[in-house]
């Protein structure tokens, strides 16, 4: 066995025995339904990461070979429209849950049509390589598909608590966790499957961790939902509601539709960078429009604030306080200014897919123990870290809620920005004093970067699903939900931009030697992950006491 295989064959102990014990140890905590949904939702990013893994290197040394010198800059700004796409179409999915299919409904039909991507893919590599229509055709399945899925799993998540529940940060916390697990067990093996033995293999062992998800949900959950997350109004789903179709109909009509056009955006960098700019400043636009109508209602009370109760039945708190319509708007507010901050986060994070696998595989010394690994198994790493973390975090907010010194979400974003431009400060130490004289950099301070990605992320990324299931107004927690990911989706096609000046644009990179690419990852790192990231956190950090005011008492 090689180093891969021995770390491989640990990834997989290493996980047996864990899961289990942080279901042992939360369960008497926390609901049924958070480790079936934290089940389903693991075995999804296994399908969605085994891909992601892959997706990059793939373009560039196989369906982009014959490139030369663009193979970078054309391979990078798909995956920048497909990262994009990915996050850009819970928007939708989230208001089709609220108002049409409910959460179950759209988490199964999400669930399986990822699935059916993630195996055209894998007939694309095994078949037809090369073939672009079903390349672009496949990436189009998992986009929509993810669509009703991940804005849905995790809004589903937040019903079994009440708004202000103690337990709610840890819950998001163990859930992300799931995600994690995912994460480092597809990156692990969908990566080394994909480079070693063949790309088809890797993109078909993603669709086998997508259906197991979907067993999951669909057989354990039964027994723990109740009747909590079904379609909100069976009968006007399927009632006639745009001459003879009905809202299902819609619906349904409205997917097959989007397939093509999704498809066909994948090739068009300019017009989906445009578009995505459009439906961002619009959705944003409602949001304030929203936030300022419900703010301009003053003081009266919601008539829904009475004592609430979760959808798993819990007990409640008695003494509920009223709030009222200001307050309501104030909060939708503090969403909107921090969706900029989070999509700011994620246009560096990101370039973990992207610039930085092809950073890792041109300029990282990655021979370790007389082995040499892949480049797509260093994406293991982030996710092997909040494996580890997220227990310590989640118990840390705990204890410091305990002892009344949590900081408060938005004092939780600025340490998430801070810690990332952080990470990008430890690369560029490596890179700068460090590497050796053919360009290559001591794995270690990949090590570093990815240690210091992962506890920014655990700053704010978990907290953030929870802030939004807190914050936004009840009637359209979906589409709010939706919107948080459409940040993402933003910052990926940012992603994609800032990885095309980190491979040195187009002329860079024909011919390029280690240490010339070396300089050019470099100095985009420098600008964009440490100079505007540290800004950014510095900008947030002077917001925080207004944050803090328009939250109203949720912390």
């Amino acid at each position: 066995m090689n180093i891969t295989e021995y770390i491989l064959l640990f990834g997989w102990i290493f996980v047996l025995i864990w899961v289990p014990v942080v279901i042992a140890t939360n369960r008497k905590t926390h609901p049924g339904a958070l480790f079936v949904l934290f089940g389903a939702e693991m075995w999804e990013r296994f399908s969605y990461y085994g891909m992601r893994a892959l997706l990059t290197l793939y373009m560039v040394k196989v369906l982009f070979v014959d490139m030369g010198a663009a193979a970078d800059a054309r391979a990078l700004g798909i995956y920048g429209s497909y990262t994009s796409m990915v996050y850009l179409f819970p928007v939708v999915g989230g208001l089709i849950a609220d108002r049409v299919f409910g959460f179950r409904k759209a988490i199964l039909v999400g669930g399986i049509i990822m699935m059916l991507g993630h195996f055209a893919l894998a007939l694309e590599g095994m078949l037809f390589e090369g073939n672009m229509a079903l390349f672009a055709g496949s990436l189009a399945l998992i986009i929509i598909g993810n669509g009703y899925f991940k804005p849905n799993i995790s809004s589903y998540l937040g019903t079994f608590y009440t708004t202000d529940d103690p337990r709610k940060d840890g819950a998001y916390t163990i859930f992300y966790m799931g995600v994690n697990i995912g994460a480092f067990l597809s990156s692990l093996t969908c990566g080394y499957v994909g480079e070693n033995i063949g790309w088809h293999y890797g993109f078909g062992l993603a669709g086998i961790g997508m259906g197991l998800g979907l067993i999951v949900f669909w057989t354990v959950g039964k027994k723990v939902f109740g009747s909590s997350g079904l379609e909100p109004d069976p009968v006007a789903a399927r009632r006639p509601a745009l001459g003879p179709l009905s809202p299902n109909v819609l619906v349904w009509g409205g997917t097959l539709l989007m397939l093509p056009i999704c498809a066909a955006l994948l090739s068009l960098d300019q017009l989906m960078s445009t578009l995505l700019l459009i439906i961002a400043l619009g959705i944003v636009a409602y949001l304030v429009f929203e936030a300022l109508r419900l703010r301009a209602k003053g003081d009266q009370p919601i008539a829904s604030s009475q004592p609430e109760t979760s959808a798993a039945g819990a007990d409640v708190v008695a003494s509920a306080p009223v709030l009222t319509h200001r307050q309501q708007g104030d909060r939708l507010l503090v969403v909107v200014v921090l969706f900029f901050f989070h999509a700011m986060f994620w246009a560096l994070f990101e370039q973990a897919g992207g610039s930085l696998t092809l950073f890792t595989e041109r300029n990282v010394d990655r021979n370790v123990f007389g082995g040499e690994i892949p480049a797509s198994v260093f994406q293991s790493l982030n996710p092997l870290y909040i494996m580890l973390l997220a227990p310590v975090f989640s118990w840390m907010w705990l204890r410091l809620r305990t002892a009344n010194a949590e900081p408060s979400t938005p004092m939780k974003f600025v340490l998430g920005l801070a810690q990332l431009g952080l990470g990008f400060g430890v690369i560029l130490i490596g890179a700068k004093f460090f590497a050796d004289e053919q360009g290559l950099v001591p794995v270690l301070f990949l090590f570093g970067l990815y240690l210091l990605h992962t506890t920014g992320e655990l700053s704010l990324s978990p907290v953030g699903l929870s802030m939004i299931s807190k914050l936004s107004p009840g009637k359209i927690v979906g589409f709010v939900m939706g919107a948080w990911f459409l940040s993402i989706a933003l910052a990926n096609k940012i992603a994609g931009e800032i990885g095309k000046l980190t491979a040195g644009g187009e002329e860079a990179v024909a011919g390029a030697t280690p240490l010339e690419s070396l300089a050019a990852y470099t100095d985009a790192y420098q600008v964009w992950g440490l100079y505007v990231i540290l800004g950014a956190a510095a900008a947030l950090l002077v917001l925080v006491p207004l944050l803090r005011r328009w939250m109203h008492g949720i912390h």
